[in-house]
């Protein structure tokens, strides 16, 4: 099987599996006792806050450990919630993941503000200039890259113009790390991120919130994480989390991502070409070297494609793998301005930093091999 859905979630590296294996055997204790085994855990504990606090360019005090990017993006839901006043609106992005799409709605209802997306799926950031100057919300959350498209958003920019404003900013960061250079995160008011997304162990994610500023607590039953996250932390896969962002950041640093984004494109070309009436969803943005959405011809569903790409041995998806079983089309999709009609044709394939250039290659082909196939059944 080629795996091509590392959006949804990568695979465990190497260097993550041995560093949990070895604290896991080594370092038993819980971080909050006082004994030995407890110091050695809240070591270990501290040692990843300042190595990922150096990669965000934060303090190291600025970081909460959390179960992953849905708990951290509710966690800063909730705390605005309990902190503005009942009139306060809230603004997020049209495309957001649906862990924020979905607790701004509840916690706010209709205070919970759309920012509108041009249908190159790009935040439109006119519309927050134009409607900023004459209310100021309360927050103002943009991902930092769309999970389905692959769309790279502004959000040095959005975050300049909140901070003239003296308006909080939000950035769901997780398809962005490990992915992109960090420069800039650490400088915006909020941050999440999952282990995931790029070769870490699933479970594990964090939040970056304000310097010396103050969180309300979403969990409650421990003084865990300076008060602000009840729960013992479990220091094995946050120590795995940060062999595994290491090694990416090493990668980035070598510039690997830039000849990875040379092969999405040739196999963008490819597929152009093998498939006529095929269009790249956001294809004018600036994208993930992995993603590529794909609007497929005329009559294919992306349900047929999902299945017969998965027998002929490629794991692909339609989409966001939070949002399946969901009947609806995708709000990222309609959002875009691509109607129902052709959101049901959008297939998504996603690599990772082990996906070679062969394996674009053979999907390509394999693509095209199924495509023939769906076709000549109807001849």
């Amino acid at each position: 099987m080629i795996y091509f859905d590392n959006n949804a979630t990568a695979p465990v590296m190497r260097e993550a599996r041995e560093v949990w294996l070895n604290v896991t055997e080594k370092i038993g204790g819980n971080p909050s006792s006082m004994h030995q085994a407890g110091t050695r855990a809240a070591i270990t504990l501290a040692d990843a806050r300042e190595k990922l606090a150096a990669f965000l360019g934060c303090h190291p005090l600025d970081l909460i450990w959390t179960s992953g990017a849905t708990e951290a993006n509710n966690m800063v839901t909730h705390h605005f919630a309990r902190t503005l006043d009942d009139k306060s609106e809230i603004w997020i992005s049209a495309i957001e993941h649906p862990c924020v799409h979905d607790s701004a709605k509840h916690y706010f209802g209709k205070r919970a503000k759309l920012i509108p997306v041009t249908r190159d799926g790009v935040v439109d950031v006119d519309w927050i200039i134009t409607e900023m100057a004459d209310v100021r919300p309360g927050l103002v959350g943009v991902m930092a890259a769309n999970n389905e498209t692959g769309v790279i958003q502004p959000w040095r920019e959005i975050h300049a113009i909140c901070q003239a404003y003296e308006v909080p900013f939000f950035t769901d960061a997780v398809q962005f790390i490990g992915k992109m250079p960090l420069k800039g995160l650490g400088d915006c008011d909020y941050v999440s991120g999952a282990a995931h997304k790029f070769g870490g162990p699933r479970g594990v994610g964090f939040l970056k919130v304000p310097h010396r500023k103050s969180i309300t607590p979403l969990l409650h039953g421990g003084k865990q994480e300076g008060g602000r996250r009840a729960g013992t932390e479990n220091v094995a896969i946050i120590a795995a989390m940060m062999a595994a962002l290491e090694v990416r950041e090493k990668q980035i640093s070598r510039s690997e991502h830039i000849l990875r984004g040379v092969w999405r494109e040739n196999f963008e070309r490819q597929l152009l070409h093998a498939l006529p009436g095929t269009n790249i969803v956001g294809a004018n943005s600036p994208r993930l070297w992995n993603t590529v959405s794909a609007l497929m011809p005329d009559g294919d569903r992306k349900l047929q494609w999902v299945i017969r790409l998965d027998k002929a041995g490629f794991a692909v998806s339609t989409g966001s793998a939070c949002t399946t079983g969901k009947e609806e089309p995708s709000h990222v999709l309609a959002a875009m301005g691509i109607k129902a009609a052709q959101a049901v044709r959008v297939v998504r394939f996603s690599a990772g930093w082990e996906t070679t250039e062969a394996d674009w290659d053979a999907l390509v082909k394999g693509v095209a091999k199924v495509h023939a196939e769906m076709h000549h059944g109807k001849a």
